[in-house]
C-alpha cells in the first residue's frame, strides 16, 4: 500500500483538475446563507474555479474581486427588453453591471436570462445579446462571450437524440438565438437535468442510465451508442442545433444536478453525489457519441440548499452544501 503522503497528494491533483473542469451554481434564493465573502473563500477551499451567478449581485461581484474565480454573470430576465431597445439601454447595464468589475474578476460568458422560453416571450433575447456583444467588442472585451441558457423543454422532440427538434413554439426565437451565436463564435448554454427525465417516465429510463452507472449501451440510435441519459439529452440539443441552422454552435451546460431531499427514494444524499461526482468524471472525458471530440464544460447547480426558492421541496435542496457551509455529500475534497 502506497504511503499516506503519496495518497493524499495524488486525491489532491485529481480533484484539483476536476475542480479546474467543471463550474458550481450559485443560487441566492435563500434567507439563511453565508455572506458571499465567505461564499468565495468556501468555492477555493474546495478549488472551484468556475461560477454562475444568476444576476449581477453588487456584493457577490465584489467579493469576487482579485478571486481568480472564473465568472458567468447572468442578466436578469426581466432586464431583457430594455437591453434590447437601444444601444443606450444596453450601454447602460454595461455601465451599471459590469465596468466596474471588469479589472477585478475574471469574466467568461454574460447569460442574458435564464430559461426565457418556452414559457415567457423570448423575442428579444438575440437583439440584447447581441447589443451587449456590440458594447464588449467596442471595449476590446469581445473575448467575453454572450449567450442565453434555455432548458430541454424547448425540444419538442428530444428521442431518440438524433429526433432532437426544438418545438415550433420556440423555433423562430432559437433561429435568432443560434444565428447571434454563430456569427459571434459563442456556444449555446443549455440546462441538463437526467434527475427530470428519470422521474418523469421510471418506467423506461433505468436509474442507473441517468446516473452515469450502466454498464455498456442502453439506447441505440443508428450507429450511436448511449450508455448515460445526459450524453442522449446533450445530442438531442446538437440535433435541434442542427436543423434550425446551428450545426456549428458548441454547447455549455450550465445546469445540471440532483436533489438530495424532497421526493421519493431517489432524493438522498448517496444518490445526489453519486450522479454529481459522475457528472464531474463525465466532464472531464470526451464528447458524446454525436461530437466525440466536443469536450463539454459544465456546472452543477448549485452550490447551496435554497429555502427560499418556489416549487416542490425538490427545488430547495439541490445544493452541494447546507447554509452553514457543510457539505451535503462530498463531491470535491478541501486543497490542501
Amino acid at each position: 500500500m502506497a504511503p499516506l503522503w503519496i495518497a493524499l497528494a495524488v486525491c489532491s491533483i485529481i480533484c484539483s483538475r476536476a475542480a479546474a473542469d467543471v463550474g458550481v451554481c450559485y443560487g441566492l434564493q435563500g434567507d439563511n446563507l453565508p455572506p458571499p465573502e465567505e461564499v468565495v473563500a468556501l468555492y477555493k477551499h474546495y478549488g472551484i474555479q468556475r461560477m454562475r451567478l444568476f444576476d449581477p449581485n453588487p456584493s457577490a461581484l465584489e467579493a469576487l474581486k482579485g478571486s481568480g474565480i472564473a465568472v458567468i454573470l447572468g442578466v436578469r430576465n426581466s432586464d431583457i427588453p430594455n437591453i434590447a431597445s437601444s444601444q443606450a439601454a444596453a450601454q447602460q447595464w454595461f455601465d451599471t453591471n459590469l465596468a466596474p468589475y471588469l479589472n477585478d474578476v475574471n469574466f467568461l460568458y454574460i447569460a442574458v436570462g435564464n430559461e426565457v422560453i418556452p414559457g415567457g416571450d423570448g423575442s428579444t433575447i438575440a437583439g440584447a445579446m447581441q447589443n451587449i456583444q456590440t458594447i464588449l467588442s467596442s471595449k476590446n472585451v469581445g473575448g467575453i462571450k454572450v449567450s442565453t441558457a434555455v432548458p430541454m423543454t424547448v425540444l419538442g422532440t428530444s428521442f431518440p437524440p438524433s429526433a432532437g427538434q426544438f418545438s415550433k413554439e420556440v423555433d423562430g426565437v432559437m433561429r435568432a438565438i443560434l444565428g447571434v451565436l454563430s456569427a459571434q463564435g459563442s456556444p449555446l448554454m443549455i440546462n441538463v437535468y437526467p434527475y427530470y427525465g428519470y422521474v418523469g417516465d421510471p418506467a423506461n429510463v433505468p436509474l442507473d442510465y441517468a446516473l452515469f452507472r450502466a454498464n455498456g449501451t442502453v439506447v441505440k440510435d443508428g450507429p450511436l451508442g448511449y450508455s448515460n441519459l445526459f450524453d442522449a439529452m446533450v445530442d438531442a440539443f446538437y440535433s435541434a442545433m442542427e436543423k434550425a441552422g446551428g450545426s456549428t454552435v458548441s454547447v455549455v451546460v450550465t445546469e445540471s444536478g440532483w436533489p438530495s431531499s424532497g421526493k421519493g427514494n431517489v432524493t438522498t444524499p448517496e444518490i445526489a453525489g453519486t450522479y454529481n461526482r459522475n457528472f464531474l468524471t463525465r466532464l472531464n472525458a470526451n464528447g458524446t457519441p454525436k461530437r466525440p471530440d466536443a469536450k463539454i464544460d459544465g456546472y452543477i447547480f448549485a452550490m447551496f440548499n435554497e429555502n427560499l426558492k418556489p416549487g416542490p421541496a425538490t427545488e430547495q435542496n439541490f445544493g452541494l452544501f447546507y447554509p452553514n457551509k457543510q457539505p451535503v455529500y462530498h463531491v470535491f475534497n478541501p486543497i490542501i
